[in-house]
C-alpha cells in the first residue's frame, strides 16, 4: 500500500483492494447508491451457491439449514416434482424446481396448462405429475398440480360484493373462477366495491367456494390512494413508527448541535461537495468531493452517519431491521427510519453541517487506487443536482459556467473524467452492459396515472454508480483483510447448467453465438441485440441465468462485479445490512475491541433483509402495475403498438411500445390457424396458413380488457409490422420440384445506441 501521511487519531487507513487471485467472473453494473437507479443484480436463486463446501465458520448443519431455508431442496421421484407455484396471466403457471430462465421449455420450470393449477396460488408449495404435453412434438413435458402442500399466504386484499344475502370477496391477482364467501359482516362499515383486507379460513375446493374473515375496509376502489393502501396490506408493509420508536428519534433531533463540527471528527465542510440524486429524492444518503493533483485523484465519497443517530438495541434500531429497507412506492415512501432522522438529520442536504463516514480514496489517472482511508468527517455540501442537470452539464459543460460558476463546473468535468475511466477500466476487466428497464409512472397532482415512461440510464448516473462501487468494494476489502464477520453483499456464480440453459435459449433465436460460457461471450450477446427489439428478452434471460444477490456472512465474492470483497456501505438510511457495516466500522474507527459477531446471527439477519428486499421490490412493481391498469381502463378499445417479450404456446407476453405497460396476448386472439410453439426460433408457427409471431416482433394491438382483479391487461391482436428477430434465418416453402426449402440470412443491422461505457 502507498500508505497517505500520518492520518489523525481517528482516522483508519486500509489497504487497496487487492487482485483477486480467482478466475475471473462476469460484472454486471449493479448495487449502485441510489433507490432510483438501475439495480441489475440477478432475481435468481439457485441452489449452487449453498453446495459449495462449507467455509470453517460454517457448519454443515447450518448449511443445510440454509439450503430448507431457501426452499431449494425440492423433491423429483417418479414423475412427481414438488416445488413453488408462480402463476401468469392467462390461467396457466409454472412450478419452480429451480431457477433457471422461466419459460417455455426451461428445464428448470414445469410448465402448468390452463385448468390443471388444482387451486393453487403464486408462492404455494405444490407436488405436480408430469404427464407429456399434447400440443409439441418430441418428449416435452408438462405437469398439474396434484396436491397443495403448504400456502405461501393466507391473507390476501379484494373487492366486497354483497350478492343478495350472501356477502362475497373477490381476491386480488388470485385466479378464483368463484368469490369466497364471507362471515358475518354486520357491524362492518363495508359495502359493494369496497377494497378490502381479509384472511381465509378455507381455500376453496372442487365442492366448496371457501370462506374469508374480513380484517379490514380499505376503502373505495376508485380512490387513488386505496391502491397504494391495497399492496400496502398485500406485502404487509408498515403505514406509520410506534410512538417509542417517534419518541427516540425525537429525542436524537433535539440532542443535535446544529451547524456544530464535533471536534472528534475531521472538518471538511471547507471542502467543495455536491449530491447527485434523482429529481424527486427524499433523502440524501451520499455525496462526492474530487480532487486531481500531480497525477493523482483524491476522490472522498461522504456517506450519511447514520450511526450516530441510531443507537444500536434502542427501539430505532429494532423497528429499522425489522423493516430492514425503505420501500419506494410511486406516490410515497415506506421509511426504513423515522424522516426527522432520514430526511433531517442524515441528510445531506447543502449548506448543512452534516455527519458523515467518509471514504478517501487515492487513485493513479487510470482509476487504479492506491491507498484507502475510512474516518468520520463533518461535510457541508454546496450545491445539489439532480441527473437531468448533469447529463445538460456533459453535453454543453461551457453553457452553465455563468449560472454554476468555474468551481462547481470544474468539478462536474472532474467527476466525469474520473468515473469514465473507471468504467472503462471496470468494463475491460469484464463487465457485462445488462439493461433492463425501469418503469416509473407519472402522476398528476391528485396522484392518479397521467401516463409512464421508461427512466433513463445515463453519464450522471454511471458517475454516481462508480464512485458508490468503489466505496463499496473498499471497506469489504479492509474488513475482510482483518478477518471480521459481516453482511456481505454476495452473488453466486450460476453453475454450468444454467448457462447451457442460456446458450440454448439464444441459438434457438439464431444468434450467431457457438458458447456463453465466458464473459466476452455473455457480451457478444448482449452486443449482439443492443439496440433491437430483442435488446429486452435477451437482457431479461441473462439476468435470469445468474443467481439472486444476497447478503450473508460467507465472503463468496460478487460474481457480477467481478469483485472478491463487496457489502453495502453507502446508503444506511435505506438499507439495514448498511448501517450493519457502519457499526463495525465505527467500532475499528474507536479502536474498540470489536465482538466477533455469530456467524448464526448474521445469517438469519441476511435472510432476513434479503428477503425484505425482495418483498420491497415485489411491491414496488406490483402498485406500479396496478395504477397503470387504472389508467387503462380509460383505454379500452384503443389500438397500440407493443414489442413480444416472451412467447408460450398459449398465448405472448408484450410490451408497449409509447406506454411501458406489460399485456398478455391469448393465442385465441391470433389469426386463425393451427399454432405450436416452435422452441428453435421462439414462435408460434401457424402450420396451415404459416402465421408466425416470435420475440421481438412489433404488433398492434387493441387493449381488450383490464381486469383489476387478477391484475391484468388483455390485448387483441390487429397486425403485425414486422420481425424483430433480425437473425432468424426464415425456411421458404418447400418447391415441388426439390422437396427442399432454401435458407435466406438477413443481415442485422444494428440501431445506433449511446455507449454507456
Amino acid at each position: 500500500m502507498l500508505a497517505s501521511a500520518a492520518p489523525p487519531p481517528e482516522a483508519v487507513a486500509t489497504k487497496p483492494p487487492k487482485k483477486s487471485p480467482r478466475k475471473k467472473k462476469i460484472a454486471s453494473d449493479t448495487d449502485v447508491g441510489h433507490p432510483d437507479s438501475p439495480d441489475l443484480e440477478s432475481d435468481g436463486l439457485d441452489e449452487s451457491d449453498l453446495d459449495a463446501e462449507p467455509t470453517p465458520r460454517r457448519s454443515k448443519s447450518e448449511a443445510a439449514a440454509a439450503i430448507t431455508r431457501l426452499g431449494v431442496d425440492l423433491a423429483r421421484r417418479d414423475g412427481i416434482v414438488r416445488g413453488t407455484f408462480r402463476g401468469a396471466m392467462g390461467g396457466f403457471g409454472f412450478v419452480r424446481r429451480g431457477d433457471g430462465v422461466e419459460g417455455a421449455d426451461s428445464p428448470d420450470d414445469v410448465f402448468i396448462p390452463p385448468g390443471a393449477t388444482g387451486g393453487a396460488l403464486d408462492g404455494d408449495t405444490v407436488e405436480v405429475r408430469m404427464r407429456p404435453r399434447g400440443d409439441r412434438r418430441g418428449d416435452a413435458m408438462e405437469g398439474y398440480v396434484d396436491k397443495v402442500l403448504e400456502r405461501g399466504r393466507r391473507q390476501f386484499t379484494g373487492t366486497f360484493e354483497q350478492r343478495g344475502s350472501e356477502a362475497l370477496v373477490h381476491l386480488d391477482g388470485v385466479p378464483y373462477e368463484r368469490p369466497l364467501v364471507v362471515g358475518d359482516v354486520r357491524g362492518l362499515p363495508v359495502e359493494n366495491d369496497d377494497k378490502v383486507f381479509v384472511e381465509i379460513v378455507s381455500f376453496p375446493t372442487a365442492t366448496d367456494a371457501g370462506e374469508a374473515v374480513i380484517l379490514e375496509v380499505l376503502g373505495k376502489t376508485n380512490n387513488p390512494a386505496i391502491d397504494t393502501l391495497t399492496i400496502m396490506r398485500q406485502y404487509a408493509l408498515p403505514e406509520s413508527f410506534a410512538d417509542v420508536v417517534l419518541d427516540e428519534a425525537r429525542a436524537q433531533a433535539d440532542a443535535f448541535a446544529e451547524g456544530v463540527v464535533p471536534p472528534e471528527r475531521r472538518d471538511l465542510t471547507g471542502l467543495l461537495t455536491i449530491t447527485i440524486d434523482p429529481i424527486d429524492a427524499r433523502d440524501f444518503d451520499d455525496a462526492i468531493s474530487l480532487e486531481h493533483r500531480d497525477g493523482r485523484w483524491t476522490l472522498w465519497v461522504h456517506i450519511a452517519d447514520v450511526t450516530a443517530f441510531v443507537p444500536v438495541g434502542g427501539p430505532l434500531d429494532q423497528e429499522a431491521e425489522r423493516r430492514a429497507t425503505s420501500v419506494y412506492l410511486p406516490d410515497r415512501v415506506v421509511p426504513m427510519i423515522p424522516e426527522v432522522i432520514s430526511n433531517h438529520l442524515a441528510s445531506l442536504q447543502p449548506e448543512k453541517v452534516r455527519l458523515t463516514k467518509t471514504v478517501e480514496i487515492e487513485m493513479l489517472d487510470d482509476g487504479v487506487i492506491t491507498s484507502v482511508e475510512v474516518y468520520n468527517a463533518a461535510i457541508r455540501s454546496d450545491q445539489r443536482f439532480h441527473y437531468e442537470q448533469v447529463d445538460e452539464f456533459i453535453e454543453a459543460p461551457e453553457s452553465k459556467r455563468a449560472q454554476w460558476g468555474d468551481a462547481i463546473c470544474d468539478l462536474l468535468a472532474r467527476m466525469h473524467t474520473l468515473a469514465m475511466a473507471m468504467r472503462r477500466r471496470r468494463f475491460n476487466r469484464g463487465s457485462l452492459t445488462l439493461e433492463v428497464p425501469e418503469v416509473k409512472i407519472d402522476l398528476d397532482k391528485n396522484g392518479k396515472v397521467k401516463g409512464a415512461h421508461v427512466e433513463a440510464y445515463t453519464e450522471s448516473h454511471q458517475i454516481i454508480e462508480e464512485f458508490m462501487l468503489a466505496a463499496n468494494q473498499a471497506v469489504a476489502t479492509w474488513l475482510d483483510d482483518q478477518e471480521l464477520n459481516f453482511l456481505h453483499r454476495i452473488h453466486p456464480p450460476p453453475d454450468r447448467r444454467k448457462l447451457r440453459q442460456l446458450e440454448m435459449f439464444v441459438k434457438d433465436l439464431r444468434l450467431p453465438v457457438t458458447s456463453v460460457e465466458s464473459r466476452k461471450d455473455l457480451q457478444r450477446v448482449l452486443d449482439l441485440v443492443a439496440g433491437t427489439p430483442l435488446e429486452n428478452a435477451v437482457n431479461f434471460s441473462v439476468l435470469k441465468s445468474m443467481n439472486k444477490a444476497i447478503y450473508g456472512p460467507n465472503r463468496e465474492g460478487h460474481y457480477a462485479l467481478d469483485m472478491e470483497h463487496y457489502c453495502h456501505f453507502t446508503s444506511p438510511i435505506r438499507r439495514y445490512p448498511d448501517l450493519s457495516v457502519h457499526r463495525l466500522v465505527q467500532n475499528l474507527i474507536d479502536r474498540k475491541k470489536t465482538p466477533d459477531e455469530s456467524y448464526a446471527v448474521l445469517l438469519r439477519l441476511g435472510f432476513h433483509c434479503s428477503d425484505q428486499e425482495r418483498n420491497a421490490a415485489q411491491a414496488e412493481r406490483e402498485l406500479i402495475q396496478l395504477k397503470l391498469l387504472h389508467f387503462m381502463k380509460k383505454q379500452v378499445g384503443q389500438t397500440m403498438r407493443v414489442i413480444v417479450n416472451r412467447v408460450f404456446i398459449d398465448g405472448i407476453f408484450a410490451r408497449g411500445i409509447e406506454l411501458p405497460i406489460d399485456g398478455y396476448l391469448p393465442v385465441t386472439s391470433l389469426p386463425s390457424d393451427k399454432y405450436r410453439f416452435e422452441r428453435r426460433g421462439q414462435m408460434l408457427v401457424g402450420h396451415k396458413a404459416g402465421n408466425q409471431y416470435r420475440l421481438g416482433d412489433e404488433l398492434s394491438v387493441k387493449v381488450a380488457k383490464v381486469d383489476l382483479r387478477e391484475r391484468q391487461l388483455i390485448f387483441d391482436f390487429v397486425k403485425s409490422h414486422s420481425a424483430g428477430n433480425e437473425f432468424y434465418i426464415a425456411p421458404e416453402k418447400k418447391s415441388k420440384s426439390s422437396g427442399r426449402g432454401d435458407a435466406r440470412k438477413v443481415k442485422k443491422t444494428p440501431k445506433s445506441k449511446k455507449s454507456r461505457r
